[in-house]
């Protein structure tokens, strides 16, 4: 006869990816707005419209489920990331592609993006979630290489501090998942585009 916790587990495997896509959606929205830590399972469940021990069925915590939402996010935004810095594009090109690819996962995974930057300080001490420092050292790599090859090639200023043009491009970027909303008045391109002009006519080098 198999155990509470084996039949639990079997249910959360079987159970239909576009109800467990929904009850993620709902829970990150609910992470965002609330925070992790003052987020309990019985408001996921109330958002998602059903009983707390239901949510169950599909997820064993709320750690469980804030974990598949972070690791998707990143997992995407890394692969999209990865074919940007593999291309052999320029490093104005690949600043530009990167700035774009992100604005494009803002609306893709706003509220994943919300939770990213309220949490991942204090999460990534916890060994599940270590992850996040790994990719935020990954993500410091990329844009800082990034900015040494537009220096070094003379496409950027040579008398820039490529860690407080990171820092900046960085936050300038992902703030903005704190306001934009899907389906709003400009696209994440559009956005991007007009971002990319403030920044680079200001790290450009000079003709």
């Amino acid at each position: 006869m198999p155990t509470k916790s084996s039949s639990k587990k079997k249910t959360q495997v079987t159970a239909a990816p576009e109800r467990r896509r929904e009850l993620l959606d709902t829970a990150a929205e609910v992470f965002a707005a609330h925070g992790y830590n003052a987020t309990t399972v019985r408001r996921i469940a109330d958002e998602a419209g059903m009983l707390a021990g239901s949510l169950y069925y599909h997820f064993d915590s709320k750690e469980s489920m804030l974990d598949e939402i972070l690791s998707s996010f990143l997992g995407e935004l890394w692969a999209r990331y990865d074919a940007v810095l593999g291309a052999g594009l320029g490093p104005r090109e690949t600043i530009e592609a990167l700035v774009t690819e992100s604005f494009r996962e803002i609306d893709r995974h706003r509220a994943a993006v919300a939770i990213y930057q309220k949490e991942s300080r204090h999460l990534a001490a916890q060994p599940r979630f270590h992850y996040l420092a790994d990719s935020q050292q990954k993500f410091e790599q990329a844009w800082l290489g990034t900015l040494e090859r537009g220096i070094a090639a003379r496409v950027f200023r040579a008398d820039l501090d490529i860690r407080l043009t990171y820092r900046f491009v960085r936050d300038t970027v992902w703030v903005a998942a704190s306001w934009y909303r899907p389906g709003g008045q400009h696209s994440p391109e559009e956005i991007a585009r007009q971002y990319l002009s403030m920044v680079l006519d200001g790290i450009a080098a000079r003709t």
